[in-house]
């Protein structure tokens, strides 16, 4: 007896219903999104883009334009639908709002660890790194949020709902930087605590990834070029104050930087259960797919 074949149609249905599904979304988009990054960033390591000096600010940002161009496209020829997290709309007033929200947040951080003993100013070093430093937050603004809010908490959330892709995705952050120089079980469990809570309540609050990513950017910049403080456990960059870490780890973080401050997994948790509060009363919170569907 001969098997009964589908029609075309639903044959391409299915199959579109499989490639859309969004664990198989996650897996393409994650992958392809880092292979992009990384393709981009050998070539113009390659072509002699130095690292430092305006031509390495410029290669970070051909680097955030083509995963904001590949995001586009993903969405619309993969997806087929339309890009909502890179929208013009909305842009300049959220990136500009997560830029200055970064940027105090951090900077009232250093302010009380520095009031506590931890940390003094002995002087002004003028421009520093400053190149190097710009492109740095560009490249981790545009490139970690596109991956981990965009493609990871989206497509989790969709399947298992919004607090379980707070959980995943804020845990994967913190696990990310336990390779980092100078990292702890404790320095990964801030960063999850802190920066997840953070960053996944800002592109919840908005559905849009701009004001995640200024205050990714921001906060990275503050650290790394206004107090010269290492960077997730980088090394101790040539920033404009000429800074003095005095205090215990616990307060200043250690070499891992003032992430890993008690002081920042305090201030930061709280400006992000703030924002998660916004996004609850505006109704972002979302349900996982089967209870989705039942309601429907």
């Amino acid at each position: 007896m001969d098997m009964i074949k589908p029609a075309p149609g639903r044959a391409i249905a299915m199959a579109l219903r499989v490639l859309r599904f969004p664990l198989t979304l996650l897996v393409i988009e994650a992958v392809a999104v880092v292979l992009a990054a990384a393709g981009v960033s050998t070539l113009l390591r390659k072509a002699g883009v130095g690292r430092d000096g305006p031509a390495h600010l410029l290669g970070a940002m051909v680097v955030g334009l083509v995963v904001i161009g590949l995001w586009k496209a993903l969405r619309r020829w993969l997806e087929g639908a339309a890009d909502a997290e890179f929208t013009a709309a909305g842009a300049l007033r959220e990136l500009g709002g997560g830029l200055a929200l970064g940027f105090l947040l951090f900077s009232a951080m250093a302010c009380v660890v520095m009031l506590l003993g931890g940390m003094r100013i002995e002087g002004v070093r003028g421009a520093g790194q400053i190149w190097a430093l710009l492109a740095m937050a560009v490249t981790s603004g545009v490139f970690e949020e596109a991956l981990f809010r965009g493609v990871l908490f989206r497509h989790v959330e969709a399947m298992l709902g919004s607090w379980a892709a707070l959980a995943f995705t804020s845990a994967l952050f913190g696990a990310a930087h336990l390779g980092n120089p100078g990292a702890s079980l404790f320095a990964a469990f801030a960063i999850a605590v802190e920066a997840g809570i953070l960053l996944g309540a800002a592109y919840m609050l908005t559905r849009r990834l701009w004001l995640a990513v200024g205050i990714h950017a921001a906060w990275n910049f503050t650290q790394g070029w206004v107090f010269s403080i290492p960077v997730s456990g980088g090394a101790a960059p040539l920033g404009l104050l000429i800074t003095r870490r005095e205090g215990p780890d616990w307060l200043t973080g250690g070499d891992f930087g003032l992430e890993a401050s008690v002081v920042a997994v305090l201030a930061a948790t709280l400006a992000g259960l703030a924002l998660l509060r916004m996004a609850i009363r505006r109704g972002e919170l979302r349900a996982p797919m089967w209870a989705a569907s039942r309601r429907a």
